[in-house]
């Protein structure tokens, strides 16, 4: 009997050896537990060329040499609107520095124009109408349901460097993010 139980605990030892060792392999070949991959690889951004709500066209290539944040929302989207401000302030803030390009996906023209009234505001406001840029630009940065707000921070060599899916949570956040993404 004293023999059985030695050779089942041996066995046992052995299964728990094996099992910890395949942890360790798989743990040490696992790209996706790298905290540092969770940030999308750095590539370059599609370029577009869309109408603004001021009558011009904005082409992102136009303006390499400049970090741009590129935020996608609606009117009826009630956290895009919440996120507006902070986007605004940060074109104020920042506007020599950065371009922040608010790309409306839902509205017309007219409606956005209502939408903001008699304020000009600082940031640009594009209207991607035919949702061909947003498109694009979700599928290429991991937003397979199309959530909106959408924000990209792209480098002045036109580089992606940083996705947020959602809103920010607050105005301080969203600096937080431009400090850090572009070295404010």
């Amino acid at each position: 009997m004293a023999g059985r139980t030695s050779k089942t605990r041996l066995i046992i030892m052995a299964i728990l050896i094996i099992t910890v060792a395949a942890i360790v392999v798989i743990a040490l070949n696992c790209s996706s537990c790298n905290p540092s991959d969770s940030t999308p690889q750095s590539d370059e951004a599609p370029d577009f060329t869309l109408p603004t709500m001021t009558g011009a066209n904005i082409t992102l290539s136009e303006l390499e040499g400049t970090p741009v944040v590129l935020n996608f929302w609606s009117i009826s989207c009630s956290w895009c609107r919440k996120q507006l401000p902070y986007l605004e302030n940060a074109a104020l803030q920042n506007g020599v520095e950065i371009k922040v390009i608010a790309v409306n996906i839902a509205d017309n023209a007219a409606s956005v124009q209502t939408f903001f009234g008699d304020y000009e505001p600082t940031m640009i406001i594009a209207l991607d109408s035919t949702r061909e840029t947003f498109r694009d630009y979700s599928q290429k940065y991991d937003n397979p349901r199309g959530s909106i707000p959408f924000t990209l921070f792209v480098d002045s060599e036109g580089t992606v460097k940083d996705v947020h899916v959602g809103a920010f949570a607050s105005e301080e956040q969203l600096q937080e993010a431009l400090n850090s993404v572009f070295e404010l």
